[in-house]
């Protein structure tokens, strides 16, 4: 896959990376394309990694997991393996949302949604008690959203 860095977007591209979640035909319409030169190009947007994923983003709260804690991990050890290690078991684990390797005071930054405290109460254990190699974790727990998953400036 190549890096979605080297890919240049035309005006054409942008106009169908801002829509891509609508019919092709609606799409076509929109941008003065055939539907089939909108499919082709929607291809080579996901191979070159310039759209790297379609999805659904649900409301928390409607599914039952209204809770969003912010959680900043710092690592006992900075070995590559032990750190690949951390890595894994916080990308097997359903409740992270996200998880970033960060600079800084803290090694990795996650979001994480719950249930409720206890939920994230016993996570933790599983998280950063039982599978070692963390320092310490801060958590700080989302009050109110503003603004997530915004649309990328183009």
């Amino acid at each position: 896959m190549m890096r979605a860095g080297k890919t240049r977007l035309d005006d054409f591209d942008i106009k169908i990376v801002q829509l891509n979640l609508m019919p092709r035909r609606e799409i076509s319409d929109r941008v003065g394309l055939s539907a089939a030169a909108v499919a082709r190009r929607l291809k080579r947007l996901r191979s070159t990694g310039i759209i790297r994923k379609d999805i659904s983003i649900l409301n928390e709260r409607a599914v039952g997991r209204p809770q969003t804690v912010f959680v900043e991990v710092t690592a006992k050890n900075g070995k590559l393996e032990l750190l690949d290690g951390m890595k894994r078991r916080f990308l097997n684990c359903p409740q992270v949302q996200q998880c970033y390797h960060v600079t800084g005071e803290a090694d990795f930054l996650l979001i994480i949604t719950t249930i409720d405290m206890d939920e994230y109460t016993s996570l933790t254990r599983q998280l950063f008690f039982k599978k070692g190699n963390v320092k310490s974790f801060r958590t700080c727990v989302m009050m109110e959203e503003v603004k997530s998953v915004g649309p990328i400036p183009l």
